[in-house]
């Protein structure tokens, strides 16, 4: 299973999104440090995820962040290099 995947199925499984993406940016880095993982490999280092989800609703910028990271824990600990992430409420969403 991808990295890309598992972050997908994690942030299903915590926050049933009503909206998901998950982009890896990572061949937008070659070269880069952290581009490569420890193993060697290229790929699946950089992600920009956007979560839409009713669960954030009431909730800080930084407790939503806080709550998202909690989720994928192992992933950020690990191969992950750069994560961004949008955490929005379905009516912040329709905003933007």
């Amino acid at each position: 299973m991808t990295f890309a995947a598992t972050i997908r199925d994690k942030l299903t499984a915590a926050f049933a999104p009503v909206g998901l993406e998950v982009v890896d940016e990572s061949a937008r880095h070659a070269g880069h440090a952290g581009a490569t993982r420890d193993d060697g490999s290229v790929g699946e280092t950089h992600f920009q995820v956007r979560i839409v989800a009713a669960v954030f609703e009431g909730l800080s910028r930084v407790e939503r962040q806080r709550r998202v990271h909690a989720a994928l824990k192992e992933e950020l600990a690990g191969p992950i290099h750069a994560f961004s992430l949008s955490a929005l409420t379905p009516s912040e969403a329709q905003k933007r």
